[in-house]
């Protein structure tokens, strides 16, 4: 299994966090950077086997020092285990009156995966219309971080995106986001933790990590109607073909 979307620089102890995701049979791991100090240390946590690194400045940075610095985000896109952009994106929910200088930094970091070739991993809330517009515009591998806007599902189902649910997915009301998981073809369908937040029903109320998705990933394989372990083996190879993993 994989977990595709996991903030390992922010929880403690990240080389046991990793051992208890390989017990659990999570054996691969794509950390994310939200900062260039946070896309350091995701670098430095590729050192163990199995981990990955995706690198951006989330939009919650927007308007802000740090997010002027996403010209720094193209060296570090050069180590060998830096697979994607991201997760960089829009959100109105916070940050609404800074919509202009998010929609600036995200365009910056559509550029750069398109000139590097590597997938964006896309953070979005409560910005349909923009975030729609400007993937519309993105020829590059897009993978939907924690999706839970279903109103860009028709979009994305057009433009071959890949569909990445967390724990949030297991909770009683997410209702619309299980019909999304369902309607999700299989081979554009992936799964995270979005680790330390948004811990699956079943452990909801500790602090949320890659051994987690387990949880998420027998929760897609219900509404779904499909076998557990083929599932993760199917999302495995979506994760694979999408990070373009070895």
């Amino acid at each position: 299994m994989i977990d595709t979307h996991a903030h390992l620089d922010a929880l403690a102890e990240p080389s046991e966090v990793v051992a208890r995701a390989r017990a659990a049979g999570v054996t691969r791991v794509v950390t994310i950077g939200t900062g260039i100090e946070s896309c350091r240390r995701a670098l430095d946590l590729t050192a163990h086997e199995g981990v990955y690194a995706a690198l951006g400045i989330d939009p919650h940075q927007a308007g802000t020092e740090e997010g002027a610095r996403a010209g720094e985000l193209r060296t570090l896109l050069s180590h060998p285990k830096a697979v994607a952009v991201g997760e960089a994106g829009l959100d109105y929910h916070y940050g609404g009156d800074r919509k202009d200088e998010q929609r600036e930094l995200f365009a910056a970091q559509l550029a750069l995966a398109a000139e590097l070739e590597l997938p964006i991993v896309v953070h979005t809330r409560a910005a349909n219309a923009d975030t729609e517009a400007l993937l519309r515009a993105h020829d590059g591998t897009v993978v939907m971080h924690c999706f839970s806007e279903p109103a860009l599902l028709a979009a994305g189902l057009e433009r071959g995106w890949y569909f990445s649910f967390a724990g949030n997915v297991t909770y009683p009301k997410a209702e619309p986001l299980r019909a999304a998981a369902a309607a999700v073809p299989g081979d554009r369908l992936l799964a995270e933790t979005d680790s330390p937040y948004l811990a699956p029903q079943a452990v909801r109320g500790r602090t949320n990590e890659p051994a987690h998705v387990v949880h998420t990933l027998a929760a897609l394989a219900a509404v779904r109607g499909d076998d557990a372990e083929e599932l993760a083996a199917r999302i495995d190879a979506n994760a694979t073909a999408a990070f373009r993993l070895p």
